[in-house]
């Protein structure tokens, strides 16, 4: 954004936003987070952005376990448990595995991924997919893979001070065998809300369609980059397959 734009868009003016650029003023802390609203800067980046204005944070930064105690973890369980008989999960920025329903853990059984086995986060959604030996599991492999990396290249491009994140896009895009042109940035390309997966499994097949949700205005680092995978049956095979297999 030019001078300009970022002061019309932070209703600050232009002459100011130059002196806060060049060093010739020091900004408060309050400037400090109209400019990174303004910037749509994410709130674990924010309170860098205040940290290294000299100043305290703004949001709180607690770890998952101590988020998801109490009503919180409460509400969270409750939404895992009225899933059933279908997957839901909730995952970190990385794509941690935090916490899954009955059913969660029966779909990553059928990759042989025991969840009671590891401690929370140990699983990584997308580290399991890029892998070759999973990928005979995921009937639309290519189209689910894409659209997934695209989402992930976004995230990273819009969080460029995320190290883990980074590391986490560079390990997938030296995956043995994905398309060339998927290493390259595409900022044309659609977010898509949800995806269609299709798992398979010998001579099982389960089609579903996945969601993301997340947390609106939730004013805490670690709350904003909670995820909530969510899968839907997309036809009577499947529905009637999660009742009798994922329970």
């Amino acid at each position: 954004m030019s001078q300009l734009d970022l002061s019309l868009a932070a209703e600050v003016s232009a002459r100011h936003i130059s002196f806060l650029e060049t060093g010739r003023s020091n900004p408060s802390p309050e400037m400090v987070l109209v400019l990174a609203q303004a910037l749509d800067v994410p709130m674990r980046d924010t309170n860098e952005l205040l940290r290294a204005a000299g100043f305290g944070t703004r949001y709180a930064e607690p770890s998952v376990e101590e988020l998801l105690l109490g009503p919180l973890g409460d509400a969270v369980d409750t939404m895992l448990n009225h899933h059933e008989p279908f997957p839901m999960m909730v995952v970190d920025r990385l794509y941690n595995v935090i916490r899954t329903n009955r059913s969660g853990r029966q779909l990553f059984a059928l990759a042989d991924v025991d969840l009671d086995a590891v401690e929370p986060g140990e699983v990584n959604v997308l580290r399991l997919l890029f892998d070759p030996a999973s990928r005979e599991m995921i009937g639309d492999w290519e189209q689910a893979a894409c659209t997934i990396l695209r989402r992930l290249q976004r995230e990273a491009f819009h969080r460029p001070n995320d190290q883990s994140m980074g590391e986490l896009l560079d390990d997938l895009l030296k995956t043995p065998g994905i398309p060339d042109d998927w290493r390259n940035h595409d900022l044309a390309a659609l977010e898509e809300p949800m995806l269609g997966v299709q798992f398979r499994a010998g001579d099982l097949s389960l089609n579903f369609l996945t969601t993301i949700t997340e947390f609106n205005a939730p004013q805490n680092v670690t709350l904003e980059e909670l995820r909530i995978e969510s899968y839907f049956p997309l036809d009577d095979e499947t529905r009637a397959l999660c009742a009798t297999l994922l329970v």
